[in-house]
């Protein structure tokens, strides 16, 4: 009989739900995927309306209180968790560390230690959170911890936890969701007055993303490339104010008009201070684009399809974006790029789940 797993879906009900909320929905789907292998899922979610919770393949149980107050109550009791569930798994540290049948088997994914790496990115009470969070887990031996960064299970190793609590996953790049075709992506564009060629960057416009170094970067590119176009923001705006200068301000758009404004860019930036794991240059480089991206984004940071840069340095981000527009963009470059990522896939991440939970 397969088990019957809890999954928290705190994060998709967050005003910027982020990678964390993308890893949700992709595991979610890779597991009910899985045919005879699948478990039986159920989500555990927060009164409101959560990113796309509807199209998910689950059940919910919906606690009758708002995300914040339900994520502090997690830290002592697993509120709306079945008591018939085999494994309950926390996406991200905010998730509860109990719950379920008596034996049952807890887990939980962690993303990043960013609070640690960049501060600034954070407010004090988001670091205290963080760390308190982070001492919880660290003294619950039983509880096994998903890493979904490359590097980021040596440095827990390094922080004291165990090494046979740790199981590294795989992130996936692959969805249901098509593209959106060239003409539906040029007449968004040429509502703005934006033509064939553009420069884009994909995520939350928040300090830690170097908003701010990446519009100087390109504006020095760009009087000397002018085939980099505008640069184009796509994705939920954050908070700190970056100067996005006379970049153009999409927002948050759909999933099929991001992927096809992935495919059609000119080049991709995507140059964070600091990064967790970084999914918009994976899934760039999934559709063929032309990558640039700080040599600090684990995701791509030994990916010779894409050049990287120094973050810190604005010369560093508008040489990669000239060295960008000599790459290939036929056909066998575009290939060869998303070859590169093609292991990425949510049926591989839903495997690694289940060998975790085994």
């Amino acid at each position: 009989m397969n088990p019957r797993v809890a999954i928290t879906l705190d994060q998709l009900y967050r005003p910027q739900p982020g990678g964390i909320a993308t890893y949700v929905r992709g595991l979610v789907t890779g597991l009910a995927a899985l045919d005879e292998r699948a478990p039986e899922l159920v989500g555990v979610a927060p009164r409101g309306r959560g990113d796309d919770v509807a199209s998910l393949p689950l059940d919910s149980v919906v606690v009758p209180m708002a995300v914040e107050l339900l994520t502090r109550l997690w830290s002592r009791w697993p509120v709306g968790v079945p008591g018939d569930c085999d494994v309950v798994h926390a996406s991200s540290l905010a998730g509860p560390l109990r719950g379920g049948r008596p034996e049952a088997l807890h887990s939980v994914a962690l993303h990043d230690l960013l609070w640690r790496d960049e501060p600034g990115a954070s407010t004090a009470r988001g670091v205290r959170f963080h760390e308190v969070r982070l001492n919880a887990l660290r003294r619950r031996d039983e509880v096994r911890v998903v890493t979904t960064a490359p590097g980021l299970a040596e440095r827990l190793v390094a922080d004291g936890f165990a090494p046979g609590r740790i199981r590294p996953v795989h992130l996936g790049i692959d969805d249901a969701v098509e593209p959106a075709s060239a003409d539906d992506v040029a007449t968004l564009l040429s509502r703005y007055g934006v033509g064939a060629h553009y420069t884009l960057y994909v995520g939350t416009r928040q300090p830690r993303k170097n908003i701010d170094r990446l519009v100087r970067g390109h504006a020095l590119a760009r009087s000397r490339c002018d085939e980099l176009g505008p640069l184009v923001l796509v994705g939920p705006s954050g908070w700190g104010g970056d100067d996005v200068g006379d970049a153009l301000v999409l927002g948050a758009q759909s999933r099929a008009l991001v992927k096809g404004l992935y495919r059609d860019a000119t080049v991709v930036a995507y140059v964070p201070l600091a990064e967790g794991y970084g999914l918009p240059p994976v899934e760039a480089l999934g559709v063929g684009a032309r990558v640039v991206a700080s040599a600090t984004t684990p995701s791509v940071a030994h990916n010779r399809e894409v050049i990287t840069v120094d973050p810190m340095e604005v010369e560093s981000i508008r040489d990669g974006l000239i060295a960008a527009i000599a790459l290939g963009d036929g056909d066998d470059f575009r290939r060869r790029r998303a070859e590169s990522v093609s292991a990425l896939t949510w049926r591989q991440c839903a495997l690694d789940h289940l060998a975790a939970w085994t």
